[in-house]
């Protein structure tokens, strides 16, 4: 066990594949100098400009340089800087690298890990604060992760470089000093959730910078002898339907919290696959169909905190009540 940041887990989760596959290559822009969070820091002095490639300012030329590497045998960590600047690369992710593989009857397969950080950026703004990993759910054909810690930032990046299809990679944009301790040697599958905490009352689900979030909330609501089973979902595609299922049908009630828009989030289909194949109550709570502001009060209209959570997880509880006492 060693104690990094979650920027540092990343650059040893790249290390270690470069080290062992000479086919594992990174490209983008600014990844020579070690990227903007400092997720790529040494590799281009360990292994050379031919592996660690800076590129020009084209997202659509970057991306599409890293299905024609995959197409051609590499595979390549094919690095977007934020996803909100990937919406210039989306015909060559959404109309190559996810459908190649069904086209072309598996002939061609794209493993590549296209970076693409998510969520709120503090005081960034519209253009650089979205979250849009139900865009990339959405989509046949790729994988979709979001790690919340230092230990899965390493494992599950490593998981990625080794899955043969395309994955979208989307660590938060504000963890990346985030320290925790790591273990080199613990393999995480992509589509296994974390069960964080036990508790009857509530199933919580949640990712990415909301984990820490919701845990917050989960210590609040023990405090008034509410229990939470909160669970950090990881992969959003495939997602765990097994573990998330199975705490909804033991607690009857499912609370979704995400950093992004409510609104067609990904929260909506865990709650309706939950209602389905549970019966159990649901409720979503995400950010409110807005533009992330640029102006600290307006900014914080977008983030679900803590005492939102609190909130949303004691209505739902106590609606739980007020059905036992009528019945």
């Amino acid at each position: 066990m060693a104690l990094m940041t979650y920027a540092q887990a990343a650059v040893l989760a790249v290390r270690k594949e470069m080290e062992a596959d000479p086919r594992v290559v990174v490209l983008g822009e600014d990844v020579g100098r070690g990227g903007i969070f400092g997720q790529y820091l040494g590799l281009q002095g360990q292994f050379g400009a031919e592996r660690v490639i800076d590129t020009p300012i084209s997202e659509a030329a970057i991306m599409g340089a890293g299905v024609g590497m995959a197409l051609a045998g590499l595979r390549p960590v094919v690095e977007m800087r934020v996803v909100d600047f990937a919406l210039c690369g989306m015909d060559e992710i959404v109309n190559q690298a996810a459908k190649n593989r069904y086209m072309f009857g598996g002939q061609g397969r794209v493993p590549l890990v296209a970076r693409m950080c998510n969520g709120i950026w503090d005081a960034s703004a519209a253009q650089h604060s979205q979250s849009l990993e139900a865009w990339f759910a959405h989509l046949p054909g790729v994988v979709v992760v979001c790690p919340s810690t230092p230990q899965d930032n390493y494992s599950l990046l490593r998981a990625s470089m080794a899955c043969g299809d395309p994955v979208i990679y989307m660590e938060h944009k504000t963890l990346w000093g985030l320290s925790g301790e790591v273990d080199p040697e613990v393999k995480i599958p992509l589509v296994k959730a974390q069960t964080l905490r036990k508790g009857g009352d509530l199933t919580l689900v949640s990712w990415s910078r909301q984990v820490a979030i919701c845990e917050q909330a989960c210590r609040e609501l023990a405090q008034v002898g509410i229990e939470v089973d909160l669970i950090d979902l990881r992969t959003i595609w495939p997602w765990d339907r097994e573990a998330v299922l199975a705490s909804c049908g033991r607690t009857g009630h499912l609370l979704v919290v995400h950093e992004a828009v409510q609104a067609a989030g990904f929260g909506a289909e865990l709650a309706a696959t939950a209602a389905e194949e549970t019966g159990c109550r649901v409720r979503r709570l995400g950010a409110p169909r807005i533009p992330v502001g640029y102006a600290p009060m307006l900014e914080a209209q977008s983030r679900i905190d803590a005492d939102a959570v609190v909130k949303a997880a004691k209505g739902l509880v106590e609606n739980r009540n007020l059905e036992k006492v009528h019945a």
